[in-house]
């Protein structure tokens, strides 16, 4: 039984405001009490909390997506797994579908290069710090062993041998030095550049930009220079064996498997062939892309070759694949990888820049024949492996989510422990849609192992994208695979460019951006909303249908807009409006309020939606288009909060204007009414009527759209840009100033007023009296751009005066709020919520309800009066009425919720799903099934409920129908909320909050006692804010970049389990035998076998490096060591029964060779035996 104690109460009274005043509907704006009697006492009867602390802990599940920024590749020949580093410092290694791991390098510094130690369970990574790390991959989620930091000389290049613990390291200067892989200790071998060009040369070689050994010979590396110098160094002798020089640049070196030619890439597009019989010039040089030029003349040049791979064939001739090379005359070719087969020539052109690209071989051995069958490119923006066994060169078709950011993502929804027919479903009718043409084989990289783990409940997330397009992903069991993809844009007209059509678009670019989605998974009812105003309603069907679109244009205009105050002799300066907006054409987007013909645009759309029957292939399909028009030359503002019953049929959806509610099944508007209009009398603010405004200004302009102005860093920039920002995929960090420690009002990103409550930023500008002038028929501290801002209504915000800033300082008590809201009638709705609830305080029964929310922390209940039967549903009228209740908290209302009399949570009344396409008789006469998600007995009896509301400032528990503020939760006062979400855990409800100075706090319910305050993620930019969200059992995700999405728990248990839930990337496999190499081979290829590098670069002989030039940083993970150690003892006896298994066979085979000597032995003596006999008696002049 939860204890309750009177800290609470006084806590309560603490907050609330001692001058408040009360209201007959409403708990109070301010009231903070915890009321000790009444329903309070019951509901400390009734409910028992059964979650606590322990329940709750913050943990990074998993990371979906591609790599923000890649710049590094690597690939495990044995292992079959795939490494990427990023710009960021972060590393991604993948395996088979499932296997799909996250790490960071804590510096944040870019990684250079990727090398795994093959079969070895382990990788090094060379980052832009100067620094080597060694990761352990033996374990789920990797660690540094070790890290090695230059001091003075900065990596360019690395090169691990097969099989070999020495790392060659190249440096800018052009030195090469050697680290010890096992002790991540340098070796005092070092290779300086002095000593390996000639004594004649008087330039620098410039730095190493390759490294690799001889597979002739392990004793010999082969060294390239910037410049165009190649070495060939004697590791032994410590001395150049020959040298190579070439005029252009060297970008990329690769050998021939014998060791005796290798091909360098050149700067001006060039490939030349050595043979190192003959140094002195290439044995061949080719401008694979250059024009034919006549006998003797050098081809003209080409683009850089960045990179080259020159893989031989046993049954083939050689693949030559490179990136570049490209003619300069070509400036409109994309990026392109060249495959040069014998006399074929393929240029596969691709969509983004490549960062880099490796051959995937058959073999670990350097020195066999490689036999190449596919080449993993890495692009900008994108990952494709390209199969080299059909002539063709088909892609692979990818397992991995790495389309997310095919069009910028600008919303998400998250829905776990979702009906479990819903994937299968979704999937069946997306892999219809799939694209044709892949290679026939299975995905290359198939390394790691993995399993479902205890997690078994089906999740689904949903992504809006700028082009229209959602797309449907299963997220279940911490994979991510597209399901279904929707294309919201299909429903309007093409806009075509330069058609003389006048375009009412409200957007330059992306007008069908998908702004806000809503889900009901068991109606499959979904609903969108997009940045040009408009709303669409689909209908899930299994059947293919060709109609035409229902749509319905709705004209929503506030008044008090349109009105001014008197002139009052003295008004507050205020800056110029001309000189800190844009002109109207800049703000209105993409017109002027006057169109070329001279007519104010009035009752037009922004978009065009089809008039002409459009073929719906199954799955989504669109029912109603609601789109906002054009009022008296302004376009309409985005759309800020919506929301949809199946079971009643109705959508509702509100703006920075107002409301609108329409019956989706009659295709009729409801209401639509302005916010103020919606107190009727009893507004709780009073606003004063005016007298009509002289000039109209395009208020409408500043858009509503949540959390987008924090983006754009100018006041000058077009409204479109905070959009245009949102979209934008190479969007650079954005410093970040947030003033949290001054007041509620004080919040502020790139110099802008971002928090929801706050009034506009202080500065310190003077005005003239012309200025003054132009100001004050606004009317005293009323400037016409001074609107609520919240995080769901975010707007450009003018600077003011410091002392309008004081005198605008948030505060919400009754006493004192009155005139400073007064300022603020522009209220926007910022959230709405379909219930069964209570809506009058005189009610006995629950009725349809629609609970709104505003930017002012208003909430009023809105009354549903549907039809008695199905029959009447569909002809009779729903007539929807303003209560006259209302419920205030302090900040913009951002979520509902409503808990039975038990503290169980009450789901939304919903509709069971039919297909409204369905052909069968009896479909026809189905009648609509509706889960109304109440007791009987609630409804009967007359009883409360409670009804959980949540603001950006501070949360409360109203019971309905008294009206009483049950409990109340200041939380945050210098911060405010961005997201917050009832949620189910452990079959309990809690409150979710995700606060904009990073901190994710969880409540409980009814009581609202803290559950976990985490100071997890720093604001850095509106993205995380825009698609952060939260889902029941105990999980949560947000875009971390442009390209991923990140997943994390809150739970506790699931932070236990995170081992068992993600996938292994390191299994135990036997490595390849080496191919014989045949005695003639042995002979004379070289003295590789007996090359010993423990002997050459071990401290006994070369001694010690010195110690400023390198130094050793012992990583988290070293502790464990590195043979294995790390791997868990799982991982130890795995290697100990491979170990036992071979020793066995070793033992086997020498049982067998000890038997047949025995044999050997007793013959041996048997034939001693007989000879001995046979001259035992002989004299010895007898022989």
């Amino acid at each position: 039984m939860k204890k309750f104690n009177f800290r609470k109460v006084l806590d309560g009274l603490t907050a609330s405001s001692p001058g408040s005043g009360s209201s007959s509907n409403s708990g109070g704006v301010g009231s903070g009490s915890v009321h000790p009697g009444g329903t309070a006492g019951a509901l400390r009867e009734e409910i028992q909390e059964s979650l606590t602390s322990d329940y709750f802990q913050i943990c990074k599940t998993v990371r979906h997506g591609f790599p923000y920024q890649p710049t590094a590749l690597a690939f495990d020949p044995v292992q079959k797994i795939l490494a990427i580093g990023t710009r960021t410092g972060a590393i991604r290694i993948l395996g088979r579908p499932g296997v799909d791991c996250y790490c960071q390098h804590e510096s944040g510094a870019a990684v250079l290069q990727l090398q795994f130690l093959i079969n070895e369970g382990a990788l090094v990574s060379a980052s832009s710090d100067d620094t080597l790390h060694l990761w352990n991959l033996r374990q789920k989620r990797p660690a540094i062993l070790h890290s090695l930091k230059f001091n003075r000389e900065r990596i360019t290049y690395c090169h691990l041998p097969f099989q070999s613990k020495w790392l060659y390291v190249g440096t800018e200067r052009g030195n090469t030095h050697i680290v010890n892989i096992e002790s991540f200790i340098l070796s005092g071998y070092v290779i300086m550049w002095n000593k390996a060009i000639e004594l004649s040369t008087k330039t620098h070689p410039g730095p190493v930009v390759h490294l690799s050994d001889s597979p002739r010979d392990e004793g010999k590396l082969l060294i390239g220079y910037e410049n165009g110098t190649v070495v060939f160094w004697d590791l032994k002798s410590k001395r150049a064996e020959l040298r190579v020089y070439y005029d252009e640049a060297i970008h990329s070196i690769d050998w021939h498997h014998e060791g005796k030619q290798f091909m360098c890439s050149h700067s001006d597009g060039s490939l030349t062939l050595w043979n190192l019989k003959s140094p002195s010039r290439p044995f061949q040089t080719t401008v694979p892309h250059g024009k034919s030029q006549r006998e003797g003349r050098k081809s003209e040049p080409c683009k850089p070759i960045l990179k080259v791979e020159y893989k031989t064939c046993r049954n083939s001739e050689p693949f030559i694949i490179f990136s570049g090379g490209l003619s300069y005359d070509k400036a409109c070719r994309r990026p392109s990888l060249t495959i040069m087969h014998g006399k074929a020539i393929t240029v596969l052109e691709m969509d983004h820049p490549i960062v880099e690209f490796l051959t995937l071989c058959e073999t670990p051995y350097p020195n066999e024949f490689q036999e190449p069958y596919a080449v993993a490119v890495l692009l900008e923006k994108d990952l494709i492996v390209v199969d080299l066994t059909q002539t063709n060169f088909p892609i692979f078709e990818n397992p991995y989510p790495m389309d997310i950011h095919e069009s910028p993502v600008t919303c998400t929804a998250y829905f776990a422990d979702c009906p479990p027919d819903l994937i299968l479903v979704l999937y069946s009718i997306g892999v219809k849609h799939k694209k044709q043409g892949y290679s026939t084989k299975e995905w290359p990289v198939s390394g790691g192992a993995w399993n479902l783990g205890a997690q078994t409940y089906p999740e689904i997330i949903i992504t809006g994208h700028a082009d229209g397009s959602i797309k449907f992903w299963d997220a279940s069991a911490m994979t991510l695979q597209m399901l279904y993809k929707l294309k919201t844009s299909k429903v309007f007209e093409k806009q075509k460019v330069g058609d003389g059509k006048q375009t009412c678009e409200i957007v330059e670019e992306d007008p069908f951006a998908v702004q806000m989605i809503y889900w009901c998974p068991e109606s499959r009812i979904f609903c969108v909303s997009g940045v040009s105003a408009y709303v669409i309603i689909y209908k899930f069907s299994r059947h293919e249908i060709t109609t035409e679109i229902v749509s319905l244009e709705v004209r929503l205009q506030c008044d008090v807009e349109d009105i001014i105050t008197p002139e009052p002799e003295t008004s507050p300066p205020f800056p110029d409006l001309s000189s800190q907006l844009p002109s109207s054409r800049s703000l209105s987007g993409s017109t002027n309020t006057v169109s070329s013909e001279g007519v104010t645009k009035d009752s037009i759309p922004c978009l065009s939606v089809k008039t002409r029957p459009v073929r719906m292939p199954p799955g989504y399909q669109a029912d109603l288009v609601i789109q906002l028009v054009w009022v008296d030359g302004e376009p309409p503002q985005q759309i800020t909060s919506l929301a949809i019953s199946s079971a009643y049929g109705i959508v509702a959806f509100g703006n920075c204007t107002g409301l609108v509610v329409v019956d989706f099944i009659q295709k009729t508007v409801l209401l639509s009414m302005g916010t103020i209009d919606l107190y009727r009398s009893s507004d709780l603010y009073q606003r004063q009527p005016r007298s009509p405004r002289k000039n109209k200004q395009f208020i409408a302009d500043n858009f509503c759209m949540r959390g987008l102005s924090n983006f754009y860093p100018d006041l000058t920039k077009r409204i479109r840009t905070s959009y245009q920002s949102l979209t934008e995929l190479n969007d650079s960090p954005v410093p970040l100033e947030l003033e949290r420690c001054k007041s509620p009002t004080s919040d502020h990103v790139n110099g802008h007023c971002t928090s929801p409550t706050s009034q506009s930023c202080s500065s310190g500008k003077r005005l003239s009296s012309a200025d003054v002038s132009k100001v004050n028929r606004w009317g005293p501290g009323r400037p016409p751009f001074r609107k609520a801002q919240s995080a769901a209504c975010m707007e450009i915000s003018l600077p003011v005066t410091t002392e309008e800033a004081r005198e605008n300082s948030y505060n919400r008590s009754r006493s004192s709020s009155i005139s400073s809201i007064d300022k603020d009638s522009k209220e926007a709705v910022t959230a709405l919520y379909f219930m069964e609830s209570f809506a009058r305080k005189n009610d006995s029964t629950v009725s349809p309800c629609l609970f709104v929310g505003t930017s002012l922390g208003m909430v009023l209940l809105i009354s549903l009066n549907l039809p008695s039967s199905d029959e009447q549903r569909f002809t009779e009228p729903v007539m929807v009425l303003p209560s006259g209740t209302f419920l205030s908290l302090k900040g913009a209302v951002l979520t509902f919720s409503c808990m039975d009399r038990t503290g169980s949570l009450m789901q939304p009344p919903y509709e069971v799903w039919r297909d409204p396409n369905n052909t069968d008789e009896n479909e026809k006469t189905w009648k609509r099934k509706l889960v109304m998600n109440y007791s009987t007995s609630s409804q009967e009896t007359g009883d409360h409920q409670y009804t959980i509301i949540c603001s950006e400032k501070q949360a409360k528990i109203f019971s309905l129908p008294s009206q009483t503020c049950l409990y109340v939760h200041n939380i945050t006062e210098t911060s405010f909320i961005l997201q917050a979400e009832v949620v189910v855990m452990c079959n309990s409800a809690c409150l979710a909050c995700f606060c904009a100075n990073g901190h994710i706090m969880i409540m409980s319910l009814p009581s609202l006692r803290p559950m976990l305050d985490v100071n997890y993620l720093p604001l850095t930019d509106m993205r995380i804010a825009r698609t952060f969200c939260f889902t029941n059992e105990g999980q949560a995700l947000y875009l971390v970049s442009p390209t991923e999405i990140q997943r994390l728990t809150y739970s506790q248990e699931m932070c236990d389990n995170i081992q068992d839930m993600l996938g292994d990337l390191f299994t135990p496999i036997e490595t390849p035998e080496a191919q014989n190499r045949g005695f003639l081979k042995g002979l004379f290829g070289g003295s590789g076998q007996t090359f010993d590098r423990e002997e050459l670069f071990g401290e006994a002989t070369a001694g010690k490096a010195s110690r400023s030039l390198a130094q050793h940083i012992p990583g988290p993970g070293s502790i464990e060591g590195m043979k294995g150690a790390a791997g868990g003892v799982m991982g130890e006896l795995t290697r100990a029964r491979i170990a036992l298994d071979e020793r066995g066979q070793r033992l086997g085979e020498l049982e067998e060779k000890t038997a047949g000597m025995m044999t050997s032995a007793e013959a041996f003596s048997k034939h001693a035996h007989e000879l001995m006999l046979k001259y035992k008696d002989k004299k010895w002049y007898q022989f």
